[in-house]
Order: structure tokens, then C-alpha cells, then sequence
């Protein structure tokens, strides 16, 4: 089904700029757009993870210099059935995570230093477990090639600007056919990125907590990471916009609404679809193992010194031991939520 949904959703991308290429220059400028959506996902497929990372600043660790972080996605991981992705931490104060890569055996997730700092063990690992789930729905490939098509269509419309009004070119439609390419088709593309990219978080949402068999801990992350996206900004990410969509919780803004322009459906709306789901599945097994270290991590405001020193850095002394309320004897700390 998903590889159905994939080329489905490619070739109707391909279509759309094959569509705008005809609007600019007829039928030679729509042979001319299928040579550069070819040349497009081709590219997209082999590169596209490692222009996300770098885009980003991506650095990649391992068991040595980020072991907690590495052991929670190597659990993960095996508990999914899934090979095991490389690791990288971005150096950047805002929480938030993101999957890339054009099939499992290839695929990458990234964590920034927000997100280790500031987020229990328990939710790190929640958060993980969704980016896994995209991994596993490829998602990361077919959303990575329509936000570079989505780019390109809106590059097309540009170039009808300045060419398409030329009468001794083939457009068919004249100024009309202008019009559309500079104004609707690349408003098309967006939409569609968009609503795939909304439904492509529930599902990886319902995914991720299935692989834990905590929904809860997936809701309490959502709600800390919208939280401190609203506060603190992503200047990578807003250089690169097109990429947004990539990440669990969008760092470009922190709006509470499911509109028509947004990459990501609600947190609000999320948080109440994990909340339906813990109750579903009850009191269902914890399917990650515990830090070694049982104190509980504390929300650290400080800024990270690099792309690694978070890990394990923020720890307090152990507190006098409580009921326990999960298998690891913690629950998230930080802010509540009704959840809790």
C-alpha cells in the first residue's frame, strides 16, 4: 500500500509540473519539465537524505559519544524490525526530530540537542519510535521528493514570469496559461504536500506508540516540543521552509490550529488521538528497556555547548523513591498535561 501510495503521489506531482511546463511553452516546454522532474527525483532519491542533514548541520555519533541517545534508537529499532539507522544530533536549542532516507536500509534520524536537554528518557524514546515509524512507512522518501518537485513547480511558475508572456513561444492559453503556472499550480503543489504531510503524522504518531506501547509518552513529548518551538527559533529551518514538514513538530511556528497551510496537524489534536489510543491498548507492556542511571532527567534551559555534551550532562541526584507508575519507575517530568 505505501509503495502504491508513493508512485501514486509521484507521478500526480509529475504530472502537475509536466502540467505548468505545457502552460509556459506548450508542448516543447512540457517535454522540457518531464526532463527536469526526471532529473529531479532521480537526484531526490540518492541525495535528498544527505541535503536534509546537511542542510541542518547534522552531525552523526555513535554508541561512544551519544550512548544513551544510540542505545534508545538501537532498541527501538529491533523492537520495530527494522535495521539499524544512523544516529545524528543537530546542535540547535529547539526540540525537535526528524527521519530521512530513502528506505530502511538507508535511513537517518536526528535528534537536535533541545530535544536530549529538555525531554525525559521516556519521551526521547517516544519520539524516536515515531521518527522509526516514518522510516518505516517510507515516508521519508516520498515526502522528500514531493517537497522538492513542490520546490520546483514553484520555481517553473517563476521562469513563467519572465518567459511565458513571450508570443513566440507555444503556450496555448497566453496570458492565461501564465497566470495558472505563476499563481495555481504551485499553490496545487503546496496543498498536496501539506495534506500528505498531516496525514503522514497520525499515522506515524499511532505507529510510533505501538512500538513503545506508550501512547502517553508520545503526547507528553508533543506538548513539550510545540511549547518550545513557539519559543525557541530554528534559523536552519527557516532558511530552508521547503524542509519543515520533515520534522515531528514544525519549527517554523508554534500555530494550534489544523489549517489549510500547515505541514503538521495540531499538537492539540494529536495529543487527543494518543489519549484514544492509550485507552485502546490499555495497560500494555513497556517494550524498551530503562536508562541505566534511574534518576529522573530534568528540563535543562541552558544552552548546549555542542552536538554531543548533552547526554547525560543535566542529571540530578537521585530523589527518595516513589510509587511507581510505569515499568522504569518514572514517569516524564516536566510541565503535565491532562494526560498525566
Amino acid at each position: 500500500m505505501n509503495t502504491l501510495r508513493t508512485a501514486m503521489l509521484l507521478a500526480a506531482m509529475t504530472a502537475l509540473f509536466m502540467g505548468v511546463g505545457f502552460l509556459i511553452g506548450g508542448s516543447g516546454g512540457m517535454m522540457i519539465a518531464l526532463l527536469i522532474a526526471a532529473a529531479t527525483n532521480l537526484f531526490s532519491y540518492w541525495n535528498a537524505d544527505k541535503m536534509v542533514l546537511s542542510m541542518n548541520r547534522a552531525v552523526e555519533v555513535d554508541e561512544k559519544n551519544a550512548p544513551e541517545y544510540h542505545s534508545i534508537v538501537q532498541a527501538l529499532a529491533k523492537e520495530a524490525g527494522l535495521p539499524m539507522p544512523k544516529t545524528y544530533l543537530i546542535d540547535n536549542p529547539q526540540p525537535n526530530a526528524f527521519a530521512t532516507g530513502r528506505n530502511p536500509e538507508n535511513a537517518a534520524v536526528a535528534a537536535s540537542t533541545g530535544l536530549l536537554q529538555r525531554l525525559s528518557h521516556e519521551e526521547v524514546a517516544a519520539v524516536m519510535a515515531h521518527e522509526l515509524a516514518h522510516v518505516q512507512h517510507r515516508d521519508t522518501l516520498t515526502m522528500t521528493i514531493v517537497a522538492t518537485l513542490a520546490g520546483a513547480i514553484s520555481m517553473l511558475g517563476n521562469f513563467a514570469f519572465f518567459f511565458g508572456g513571450n508570443r513566440d513561444n507555444n503556450n496555448p492559453f497566453g496570458f492565461v496559461g501564465v497566470l495558472v503556472a505563476m499563481l495555481v499550480a504551485p499553490f496545487a503543489a503546496m496543498i498536496v504536500q501539506m495534506a500528505v504531510s498531516r496525514t503522514r503524522e497520525y499515522e506515524a504518531d499511532r505507529r510510533g506508540a505501538e512500538i513503545t506501547g506508550r501512547p502517553l509518552w508520545l503526547a507528553s513529548a508533543l506538548d513539550k516540543i510545540a511549547r518550545g518551538a513557539e519559543r525557541i527559533p530554528n534559523p536552519d529551518a527557516e532558511r530552508n521552509p521547503a524542509m519543515a514538514h520533515l520534522f515531528i513538530i514544525n519549527p517554523l511556528s508554534g500555530k494550534g490550529m489544523d489549517s489549510l497551510f500547515s505541514t503538521h496537524p495540531s499538537t492539540e489534536n494529536r495529543i487527543a488521538a494518543l489519549q484514544a489510543l492509550a485507552r485502546e491498548m490499555g495497560g500494555s507492556e513497556t517494550r524498551i528497556p530503562p536508562r541505566q542511571d534511574s534518576s529522573p532527567r530534568q528540563a535543562d534551559e541552558r544552552q548546549p555547548s555542542g552536538p554531543w555534551d548533552q547526554v547525560g550532562q543535566s542529571e540530578q541526584p537521585a530523589e527518595p523513591a516513589k510509587p511507581k507508575t510505569n515499568p522504569w519507575g518514572r514517569n516524564p517530568t516536566g510541565p503535565k498535561g491532562r494526560w498525566s
